[in-house]
């Protein structure tokens, strides 16, 4: 018999690739292989004349012009492999690392991510719930009626900064509509994972109300890029220039909203 080996070689790592959830009333996913791994992917046609990708926590959308075969989508995707593998893995590596790290506990002195900095959150016996912020105190007061449960009170708080994201996207919006020269149509708030925000043709804007966490000029650079793509709707060199003609320092706020969106506490499971 050969002799048994002194080591045994360590287990490759499973590399998961987001998977992109599917609804009984969307179109079936299309797959790939693209090296070892199958891309699980929505695609949808529209009147653009070239392949677009969208990469975020839901995985892979591919966006092809009206008549494109499937062989030139997957010769579209090929071309672009690499880049996608990438973001896929960075994504999936990305929302695991936020489900290993510990939920916040919903009790009195509970410390909130509000606007860059903290609020603490104070529970107060009540005959009627009421969610209130104190700005000189940085307290957010729950009144807590008998019998409310935990997550009757995370939904309460969630509620709160959701209300408190809508009021102030419609600010910041109006602030930088004429900086970018450009009017919105409307605009309604999201619970996507980490897509910070989408822009229609027609003007309609949608924001992620957990952007209400970060600091003021995060979510700034979120409000003009959107409006910016009322301007070109696509992230060519002509689109950046339009951002950074209003927000000079658009990098660094992009580096910075990928940071601290890696360091936030789990506040809320969508």
């Amino acid at each position: 018999m050969p002799p048994a080996p002194l080591f045994k070689a360590p287990p490759v790592p499973t590399r998961t690739l987001p998977v992109p959830p599917c609804g009984p009333n969307d179109a079936p996913l299309r797959a790939i292989q693209l090296g070892s791994h199958t891309v699980h992917y929505l695609l949808r046609h529209s009147a653009r004349r070239s392949y677009g990708f969208m990469i975020d926590d839901d995985g892979l959308r591919v966006t092809a012009p009206r008549r494109s075969s499937q062989a030139g989508i997957d010769n579209a995707l090929r071309a672009k492999q690499g880049w996608i593998l990438a973001k896929l893995f960075e994504r999936g590596e990305r929302h695991a690392r936020r489900r290993e790290r510990a939920p916040l506990a919903w009790v009195d002195g509970a410390v909130l991510p509000y606007l860059g900095g903290e609020i603490t959150l104070r529970l107060q016996p009540a005959a009627r719930s009421h969610c209130a912020f104190d700005p000189e105190a940085r307290t957010l007061d729950l009144g807590v009626t008998p019998g409310m449960s935990e997550g009757q009170i995370r939904e309460r708080v969630k509620g709160w900064f959701q209300e408190r994201a809508h009021s102030l996207f419609g600010e910041r919006l109006d602030l930088y509509a004429p900086r970018v020269g450009v009017r919105y149509n409307a605009y309604a708030i999201s619970s996507a994972g980490t897509r910070w925000g989408s822009c229609t043709v027609a003007g309609n804007i949608r924001l992620n109300w957990k952007l209400v966490h970060y600091p003021l000029a995060l979510l700034d650079y979120v409000v003009v890029h959107e409006l910016a793509h009322l301007r070109e709707m696509n992230h060519s060199p002509r689109f950046w220039a339009v951002v950074e003609s209003v927000f000079p320092d658009y990098d660094g706020a992009k580096a910075a909203l990928k940071k601290r969106s890696a360091e936030m506490p789990v506040l809320f499971q969508d």
